[in-house]
């Protein structure tokens, strides 16, 4: 008796469904080239040239995910955006070295590739690269069977950027009395997800209880839950050649107090005044919610600040109205103090 032959497709991958995404990717992924790109998606490898301004270019890579924030991507239908969150966890840390990103790459993949899905993930991808200036010229879309509950998938991005050698933003420059400015966060951007969706469980009983549907100060709750990274490229890089930015710092997981060090010289302490900037209430809600502690709070959200800039405090004021002329919020958070043998490197007071 002759077997019956069995297909890729039997197997659960679709090659029609692969090669359809990719028709639905190639004009969003147009609509992000810049002057660089030689051979984007398509090929086997994508091929940039590094601006030719540069006299002594050095190249600055970042990678990272959305982590459990797809979780509620998939309870609340909210797949339009996350694909910001993810260019903009990897642009903005090669941002804090004073990097112009040049060109990003994505990773999706599922058990069964809906294409559809796939299609609103790669649109917010494109977006977030044109909110950062970049190309996004290649990627890869991986369907494996078994590997993945259905409806569910993983996101990887990888940012490539450029900084002239003399103009590497390191954060050894940064001195006692220097400024701390705070820029707004557009919500919880892609950490404490994990700690989110347990207040959420706590509170509604499900993640995607019809209270994410209700108003949440002038917006749908789910809506302030998944709202997009901010992406702060364009407004950073203009005010690095604007004035002398002496460290910059991404605020992610580790929240204020495990971030603002990094950017920090030995012997020096980040002192961020809490009243300084307003509390938004997404951040307030998950607090009274979930009885968390302020210092919980402040190593695992950003609470408001998505970016913190150091200057020297003769630049603060002019810092701070060229970046609210470019669309920012900001706020004078705080200085840099001597450290004491065995205090914090960070303190929310």
């Amino acid at each position: 008796m002759t077997a019956e032959s069995l297909s890729y497709k039997d197997a659960g991958v679709d090659i029609d469904a692969g090669d359809a995404l990719v028709d639905r990717i190639k004009p969003l992924a147009r609509k992000t080239l810049r002057d660089g790109v030689l051979a984007g998606i398509g090929g086997f490898g994508a091929l940039f040239e590094v601006p030719k301004r540069y006299r002594e270019p050095v190249l600055v890579s970042g990678t990272d995910g959305v982590g459990t924030k797809l979780k509620l991507a998939f309870a609340l239908n909210g797949h339009d955006t996350v694909g910001i969150d993810l260019v903009a966890m990897s642009v903005n840390d090669i941002l804090v070295q004073g990097a112009e990103p040049l060109f990003f790459l994505d990773y999706f993949a599922c058990g069964r590739l809906d294409v559809d899905v796939a299609a609103r993930v790669v649109g917010g991808i494109a977006r977030g690269c044109e909110q950062a200036g970049c190309a996004l010229i290649g990627g890869e879309t991986a369907e494996m069977p078994g590997m993945y509950p259905d409806g569910e998938y993983d996101l990887a991005g990888f940012a490539v950027g450029v900084v002239e050698k003399s103009s590497i933003i390191g954060g050894d420059r940064v001195a006692q009395g220097d400024v701390l400015l705070g820029l707004a966060s557009s919500g919880a951007h892609s950490n404490g997800y994990s700690l989110i969706r347990r207040v959420l469980e706590r509170a509604w009983g499900r993640i995607d209880a019809p209270e994410a549907q209700h108003d949440f100060h002038g917006q749908r709750f789910a809506d302030a839950l998944l709202a997009p990274t901010r992406i702060y490229v364009k407004p950073i890089l203009e005010l690095i050649a604007a004035l002398p930015v002496k460290a910059l710092a991404h605020i992610t997981g580790g929240g204020l107090v495990e971030n603002v060090p990094r950017v920090l010289p030995e012997g020096l302490q980040a002192v961020m005044q809490r009243d300084a900037w307003p509390m938004p209430p997404l951040f307030a809600w998950l607090q009274r919610q979930g009885a968390i502690a302020d210092s919980e709070m402040h190593r695992v959200f950003n609470c408001g600040i998505g970016l913190v800039v150091v200057v020297n405090p003769a630049d603060a004021d002019r810092a701070m109205s060229l970046l609210t002329a470019a669309g920012e919020k900001v706020w004078k958070i705080g200085s840099v103090a001597p450290r004491s043998q065995g205090a914090p490197a960070a303190q929310v007071v």
